[in-house]
């Protein structure tokens, strides 16, 4: 975990939530990818389940975070990688700065999951991958989140990395003010 003073590092997801959230938020959607809100809408239902079991607070939808998650998958899908640096090499935490200015707040602290698999992968099976994994867990479970952006799309054919399947790939965004 990379600790700077305007974030605290891991990794997680946010939605865009219908008609809050279009489904194409920030950007238009290019013709080989589809954001996929219904999926996105789930992820942060079972997401909620799973802070509450654990006795924690919901996380809010954020339209800043979700614009910054959506941008994220999208040039992920359209350039065949999966990272949490962006493709000009930034940092997670500088893109999300650039589409959530809350964040470049030195009181304002962010967070990233990103999740790729095939399109039948469905919120539970998400919700699963990352729980199983102890640092998106840890993400997951962290009692300071308050607001959340989820970005899920979905190609047919994802170049580069994907080698031309069927993906589908998950962005969580989440922030809190210190």
């Amino acid at each position: 975990m990379t600790r700077r003073s305007i974030l605290i590092g891991l990794a997680t997801v946010l939605l865009a939530a219908g008609a809050a959230f279009p489904a194409t938020a920030g950007r238009s959607a290019p013709a080989s990818a589809t954001a996929l809100s219904g999926l996105e809408l789930r992820v942060l239902e079972q997401l909620n389940v799973v802070r509450r079991e654990h006795g924690l607070r919901e996380l809010r939808p954020s339209a800043e975070l979700a614009a910054a998650a959506r941008s994220h998958s999208f040039e992920m899908v359209e350039r065949g990688y999966f990272s949490h640096s962006s493709a000009d090499g930034s940092q997670y935490w500088q893109r999300i700065a650039r589409d959530y200015p809350r964040a470049g707040h030195p009181r304002y602290s962010v967070s990233e999951n990103l999740l790729w698999a095939s399109p039948t992968i469905g919120a539970r099976g998400a919700l699963r991958v990352w729980m199983n994994s102890p640092p998106h867990r840890r993400t997951i479970l962290g009692a300071a989140w308050r607001e959340i952006g989820i970005a899920a799309v979905a190609s047919r054919s994802a170049p580069g990395k994907f080698r031309g399947a069927t993906v589908t790939v998950i962005t969580l965004d989440f922030g809190v003010r210190q």
